[in-house]
Order: C-alpha cells, then structure tokens, then sequence
C-alpha cells in the first residue's frame, strides 16, 4: 500500500508486460537510421497524430527544444502562457540553445486566447524581437491538468497564419486530454504546424517523447536531435515500451482521471484546504493549504511521513498531486484518510 506516490505521472515503472516487450525488441542503429523499431513508431506516431513525419526523442524537454530551434533564429520571441514547461522547467533552455527570448501571457489555468496571442504579437520594429512562435500546452501541468477547447486552439492557429507564426504544441499529455474530451488526437493536432507528446508520463513508458510534424521539419529536427546530444543507439528497446503503451495504456487513462476526481472530491471538503474539485478535468490535482496548517513544504513533509508523497506546485501554498497507472482508487482511499487526518490534527 505504501508509500502512495503522487508526486507525478513520471514516477511510473514499467509493467511485467511491457518489460517483456523490452527484453523482445528487435534493434539496429537508430543513428544510422536502421532501428526496425524506432522507424516502426516513428511511422505509427506520424500516422496516429495526422503529421507527415516523426522522430523518436530520449525526453519531452528535448522534445519542444528541438522543435523551438528547428523553428526559431536567434534574437526571435515565443509567446507562450507564464506557465508554460518550456518556459519554466527546460533551465532556460530557448534562451541557451536557440538565443530566443519569451513573451509570456498571463491567463487562467494556462488556457490563452486567439485574442491574447494577437495583442502578444511585436510590431514590425528594428527595435523588438520578431514574434515567431506561439506554444501551447496540452494539458497545462501547471494549469491543474487544464484541458484546451480544440476550437480555440484552431483560433490562434488563423493568427499564427496571418501574422506568419509557428504554432507548436506541447502535447506531453495530450492523451489525457483526448481521453477527458472523447477526442482523437487529430482533433487537436490539425491545428498545429508541430507538435510534441510524451510516453513516460500517463502512458507509463520508462523514456522518450516522440515530435510530430512536416517531413523538412523533422528533417531539421533530427539534426539538433544530434546537436544536443539526443542521437541513441538500439533505442528500439525504448521504442518497443511506447508502442506497448499506445496499445494498452490509452484508454486506461479515464481511470486516472477519475482517481483524480475522488480525491479532488475529498479534499474540497478538508479543513484548510482550498479546491473546486471543479477544476480537475484530467488527472492532475492542484490545490492550496491555508496557512495555519503550515507552508506546502511542511504539509508536504508530514504527509511523507506518513507515506503520501506529493510535490509543491508554484506559488506558496500549492500543491500538486498526479495520478497515474500505479496508483489504485484503493490507495487513493488510503491517501484521503491520511490527508484529513493530517489537516484534523493542524486545525
């Protein structure tokens, strides 16, 4: 039962299942282009996500900053929500790999407008950067999971086209969205020139993420792939754990999402616990502690101790708590009695 580990969806380990999947792959030299594998999920990603092509990439981070440097010259902007990944966990990585500077947009649960973008966008000035990307996120982690409505993503696709931008997604957990929504992937992905997802998240795969989009796009991918460092061997071992997991992982996410409901549901009615379990679309929950049980390092600490792990979400007194495949609703039981028992005994 313990420890219940809800600090995020990467903490995952891989099933029996697919580690059999693993020790059975066939394998080349996925830099020499002949992992049987790789070019096999490479083929099922770009088909499945309605791109012409698609490279395998070790992590989701390396993931959109390729794509960020396969799109973006030096001295140019990305205009993206201020909680955007690229923007707060990649260490600063547009500004070090590409030399470009971010706009960020402030918006609730991270879910921007057509609009936003529009009044985001530089005027043609020899004294600004150019306007040359716009991200968005899919779900928004630090959003709570936030899911974005397809038509608005189609919305600031027309700006990107009339001002002449690159819109990227950043799909780490755009399953989950697709699952929460009933949708497919090419619901969403049809309105981006490019996009990323992850495997090691929801999808419960050990490594890699996967970047989707027009065949000289990925062309140029595969060469900053190489340039920072992300050019593997026989990654087919990798590969054959993400095509175990597009098979039986996907639809198990609605099971995720409802363990996140439950706790959501439970924790709204805790003493000193801030949450409209409204919120909670997917399987991320985010919610504040009053002060007077302590800053969200300390409320952390005493649930450790107690065997529930979760992490800190920003502003002070966030926290952040993820389901995934290696949490039961039998746990998620568990975990709601030590949470009120350790907001009982702070009130």
């Amino acid at each position: 039962m313990f420890p219940i580990d809800l600090r995020s969806d990467t903490v995952t380990r891989p099933s029996p299942a697919m580690r059999a999947a693993l020790a059975s792959a066939e394998v080349g030299d996925d830099v020499l282009g002949d992992d049987p594998t790789v070019l096999r999920l490479q083929e099922r990603m770009a088909e499945f996500l309605g791109k012409e092509a698609s490279l395998f990439v070790p992590s989701g981070s390396m993931a959109n900053q390729i794509s960020i440097r396969a799109v973006c010259e030096s001295g140019e902007e990305i205009i993206c929500d201020d909680s955007t990944h690229s923007y707060n966990f990649e260490t600063a990585g547009p500004a070090a790999l590409s030399g470009v500077s971010i706009r960020p947009l402030r918006t609730p649960r991270g879910i921007f407008t057509a609009a936003d973008v529009e009044a985001a966008i530089r005027p043609d000035n020899a004294h600004y950067p150019h306007s040359r990307l716009v991200i968005v996120e899919n779900t928004n982690n630090r959003g709570g999971g936030s899911v974005w409505p397809p038509e608005q993503v189609a919305a600031i696709r027309a700006v990107a086209e009339r001002h002449g931008l690159h819109l990227h997604m950043d799909g780490a957990r755009l399953l989950n969205a697709c699952v929460a929504r009933g949708l497919q992937p090419v619901d969403y992905t049809q309105h981006v020139h490019t996009l990323s997802l992850c495997f090691s998240k929801g999808l419960g795969a050990p490594i890699g993420s996967i970047v989707a989009g027009p065949r000289p796009f990925i062309t140029r991918a595969h060469r900053f792939r190489k340039m920072f460092g992300g050019g593997m061997r026989q990654a087919g071992i990798l590969a054959a754990a993400a095509l175990y997991a597009l098979d039986h992982n996907v639809a198990r996410l609605a099971e995720d999402h409802a363990n996140a409901r439950r706790l959501a549901a439970a924790l709204a009615e805790m003493p000193g616990i801030v949450l409209d379990p409204a919120t909670v679309e997917t399987n991320i929950v985010i919610f504040e502690v009053d002060p007077r049980l302590g800053s969200a390092a300390d409320f952390i600490a005493r649930l450790r101790e107690r065997g529930v792990w979760m992490l800190p979400a920003g502003p002070p007194g966030r926290v952040r708590a993820v389901t995934h495949l290696d949490v039961s609703p039998a746990q998620i039981v568990a975990a709601s009695g030590i949470l009120r028992e350790v907001c009982q005994s702070a009130a």
